[in-house]
């Protein structure tokens, strides 16, 4: 699965040798709201969008520093632009802050089917925090899609039991059954540590999510060999799950610094493992 960047001219749209491909498994470093034109509508299976959160982070630029009524402008705006990319049984998620998934949930149930609030629960140690409110210590996203036909493989994210708890259930009853040898639902409320400064997988971004989430996303919501998009790269882990997935992807980061910090990520997955 080649790797390339793009760095907004209209290669994305068609290839010197004709391929109207060209803009898969590639990096578009630019605009979203620009770059959307280049992929043909009703062509990518799974959109996953971790967007700014609107709370001024430095991103090396200003995306982050929008006031409230602005910020929800533009969300509206990409959104509009993204959804007809999908594919008529396409889905979405979308990470968000408590500070505007109400507004951006109304928004979005104007315009595909919730399935899921999802809490992701970032394990922060509890330590310091705020003595004027609950510590806020979650993300809030989002699991919409477009038709009742939503492709959705729960058997590929099944968390197995442990030993014990097969042991627990090991009378007649439930001899044969199912759920047991395969895994429960990873349910709505998703457990994972945030990626501290010292975690293997950390890169230099100030939002980085885990691949575990992002990869329970695409095994859930991309068949094999479907398109992921991602409109806010970041530090690429969507691209990096997608891959080590076998799944295709395409998405947009507006810094060039993260772009260069993608590629270098997708290309440690190309390395022979250490023996």
């Amino acid at each position: 699965m080649p790797v390339r960047r793009s760095t907004g001219s209209n290669d994305g749209r068609r290839h010197p040798g004709g391929a109207v491909n060209a803009w898969l498994n590639r990096i578009h470093c630019e605009d979203a709201l620009h770059g959307f034109a280049r992929i043909p509508d009703g062509s990518i299976d799974l959109l996953i969008a971790d967007p700014p959160y609107g709370l001024g982070k430095d991103y090396g630029n200003d995306s982050d520093k929008l006031d409230a009524e602005a910020y929800l402008r533009w969300t509206e705006e990409w959104v509009d632009a993204a959804l007809p990319k999908l594919k008529p049984n396409g889905s979405l998620y979308i990470f968000l802050t408590w500070r505007y998934s109400p507004e951006i949930f109304v928004m979005l149930k104007k315009r595909m089917t919730m399935v899921n609030e999802i809490i992701w629960d970032r394990r922060v140690p509890s330590m310091g925090g705020s003595t004027r409110k609950f510590s806020s210590v979650h993300d809030t996203i989002g699991f919409f899609v477009k038709a009742k036909d939503y492709y959705f493989d729960l058997d590929a994210v099944r968390i197995p039991y442990d030993a014990e708890t097969k042991k627990a259930r090991s009378r007649s009853i439930f001899v044969g059954a199912k759920w047991l040898e395969i895994g429960y639902n990873p349910k709505d409320v998703w457990s994972v540590s945030r990626l501290h400064r010292e975690h293997r997988e950390r890169a230099d971004h100030p939002t980085q999510k885990p691949l575990e989430i992002v990869e329970r996303m695409v095994k859930a919501s991309c068949p094999p060999g479907g398109v992921v998009l991602d409109p806010f790269m970041g530090s690429g882990t969507t691209a990096v799950a997608a891959k080590r997935c076998g799944r295709n992807f395409t998405g947009f980061e507006l810094n060039p610094d993260y772009c260069l910090l993608i590629e270098n990520r997708l290309a440690e997955l190309d390395k022979p493992a250490a023996a």
